[in-house]
């Protein structure tokens, strides 16, 4: 259930409760792609640094562990010791994005994995069974990631199949929380929004996925090689078409600047690996822009990341012992860096939800805007 508390123009503050507990909105969710975050945090460290969400994939779970060994030992949740929500992508992106021989029919995608070449079939029945063995708090629909750029008359032939796969979805997703030894009889689906950049395909596609009355709806392919102007353009034309009396997620997206752009526009979800790949290189987030902590400047520095930050990092340790940990090669720069990176996007999205409570977000999204500029 959706619960709408606030709003500021377009921009909502919500509650989405959820078989695994509330959701407060808008929200980032931390990338935990194969059960755990790149950059060695555990479940426990998530919960110290204010996550709300963690994100996995059907693809790469499916590959390994294996999604019925997952069922078998209890579900993600217990797999991964984590008892808050739990979003998992279809699939969908990756078999798009890393299978180098794919073929598309109305069945679905046959594909080869990545890891070892093994063909791999997966369609809207098979990805909707491997989410049910996660026993994730929601499921997404399995969709096709349209490629940027793309003709039109492809684009169209996309969208129809990707409503076909939608139904499809509905109804496994149906069947399998009826049965007996469903793990999560409350599983969640979201749908997906597609039409590349084309704004009349996008608010076509989302009226009709909108009359299926699902829970929650994603917009997808996005953030594919558009630029930010192009993504926000499309927002703002399809976010008014998607249910206002639902959760609306942004997919693969991404910097503080895109959240509160999207957020403006009305959106609730965002997702983005970026805060901790940035953070295995050594780039953290502050409030005045982005520090590359390998530069020369910061050996002697022994001030915090951040001054204004409460993360456990910058409340024990200093650039300049960071900088030394990067050039050591020391495993603990990564997991220092990235802990910081993931504090700072959960904090934003906190400080978010306190300026929309207050009705002063935009006053709050200028502020903020002006201090990464520096």
């Amino acid at each position: 259930m959706y619960k709408l508390l606030k709003a500021e123009g377009r921009a909502k503050r919500a509650e989405f409760h959820t078989p695994h507990g509330v959701i407060q909105t808008p929200v980032f969710m931390n990338v935990a792609t194969q059960a755990a975050i790149k950059g060695a945090l555990a479940a426990e460290d998530l919960k110290q640094i204010g996550t709300l969400v963690a994100l996995s994939n059907t693809y790469h779970l499916h590959i390994r562990p294996g999604d019925e060994l997952i069922k078998q030992l209890g579900g993600l949740h217990k797999f991964m010791s984590w008892d808050e929500p739990i979003l998992t992508d279809s699939g969908g992106f990756q078999v798009f994005s890393l299978a180098a021989l794919r073929k598309i029919t109305e069945e679905g995608v046959q594909f080869s994995s990545h890891v070892d070449g093994a063909k791999i079939f997966m369609g809207p029945e098979e990805s909707m069974r491997i989410q049910s063995n996660l026993a994730s708090t929601i499921a997404m629909a399995f969709d096709e990631c349209i490629p940027y750029p793309a003709e039109k008359k492809y684009v169209s032939e996309s969208i129809q199949r990707t409503t076909r796969w939608l139904e499809r979805c509905v109804k496994e997703m149906d069947r399998l929380n009826a049965l007996d030894d469903t793990l999560n009889k409350g599983q969640i689906l979201f749908g997906i929004n597609q039409g590349g950049v084309y704004e009349d395909m996008r608010i076509e596609h989302a009226k009709v996925i909108s009359d299926m009355d699902l829970e929650g709806y994603a917009i997808g392919g996005l953030a594919v090689g558009e630029c930010h102007a192009e993504m926000y353009r499309i927002l703002e034309a399809v976010v008014p078409h998607l249910p206002q009396n639902k959760p609306t997620y942004l997919m693969g997206v991404g910097t503080p600047e895109n959240l509160l752009e999207g957020i403006e526009r009305g959106i609730d979800f965002f997702d983005c690996v970026l805060p901790a790949r940035n953070g295995r290189h050594g780039h953290v987030y502050t409030n005045g822009g982005k520090l590359n902590l390998l530069n020369a400047k910061y050996k002697n520095d022994d001030s915090p990341i951040s001054l204004e930050c409460e993360c456990p990092v910058c409340a024990t340790h200093s650039r300049a012992y960071i900088h030394h940990l990067f050039k050591a090669k020391e495993m603990l720069a990564m997991r220092f860096a990235v802990m910081h990176n993931l504090h700072y996007f959960n904090n934003l999205m906190k400080e978010v939800r306190s300026a929309l409570d207050k009705g002063e977000f935009l006053k709050y999204k200028k502020m903020r805007l002006e201090g990464y500029k520096k």
